[in-house]
């Protein structure tokens, strides 16, 4: 990946004195841990292709990702001018996508290739979730991605060992911004909400955590439907999750009251 965009310097300062000890985190996925867009946007646009309609620029799919599946299609259509389109059209084109989808995240990385699948974890990830996972603290994924995709990647990429728990869009009856999945996240951990930090790209991460109670550390890339994440409302933002063990760290050694 290429460098990615510094934290705004008028970032919060986090955490505060008396805040509760961090002891387990929840990560979103798409925009957060992996960049996905580029293969996103080729599987929606086969699917679009195979509905009989144009396909959109990369950098205008990204736009368009949060809030799950469903949401991608329907904001496709709308921005085709097709919004009025039949439900059981967009059902199908839906379908097209997870299969196109599927093929892509599941694609081996060793021998692939080059339609082969080019999600790849953004700089920092790696060397982040080692040191958190040597640090001890317990870590889960939670996604508006169906989950069968989001153990796909992660697997893929080597980095599912690293997550006690993963958490899709298809997981519990809601998706972010609801608070449920986060919560439903928190309870496999073992781990009560304000002892787990959210750590997303957007909106709907930040008014998830705020639901669940929980403190929420944004990145200063990823998607956030097309915003700039840097002005999130979130406690803190980060560089790179490569911050975090240190953050952490020291947010243990301060005082509690």
């Amino acid at each position: 990946m290429s460098a990615l965009p510094q934290a705004d310097p008028r970032a919060r300062t986090w955490p505060k004195q008396g805040s509760p000890r961090i002891e387990g985190l929840l990560f979103d996925l798409d925009g957060t841990l992996l960049h996905t867009a580029p293969d996103i946007a080729r599987a929606l646009n086969a699917a679009l292709a195979e509905s009989g309609l144009a396909a959109l620029p990369a950098d205008h799919v990204a736009r368009l990702i949060g809030r799950g599946a469903p949401m991608l299609v329907q904001r496709a259509y709308a921005a085709l001018g097709v919004a009025g389109d039949s439900t059981a059209a967009q059902a199908a084109t839906l379908e097209r996508f997870f299969a196109h989808y599927d093929e892509l995240a599941s694609a081996p990385v060793e021998g692939a290739p080059p339609s082969a699948s080019r999600t790849v974890a953004f700089d920092g990830v790696v060397e982040g979730l080692r040191g958190l996972s040597a640090l001890g603290l317990r870590m889960g994924v939670v996604t508006n991605k169906q989950h069968r995709f989001a153990v796909a990647l992660l697997q893929r990429l080597g980095l599912y060992a690293h997550f006690q728990v993963v958490v899709g869009g298809d997981t519990c009856k809601q998706r972010k911004p609801d608070p449920e999945p986060l919560l439903y996240g928190c309870s496999k951990l073992g781990l009560s909400p304000a002892h787990v930090l959210m750590v997303g790209d957007s909106l709907n991460d930040v008014q998830a955590a705020r639901a669940a109670a929980m403190p929420v550390i944004c990145v200063p890339y990823g998607y956030n439907e097309g915003q700039d994440p840097r002005e999130l409302p979130c406690d803190h933002l980060i560089a790179s999750i490569a911050e975090l063990p240190a953050l952490l760290e020291a947010a243990a050694a301060k005082p509690r009251s």
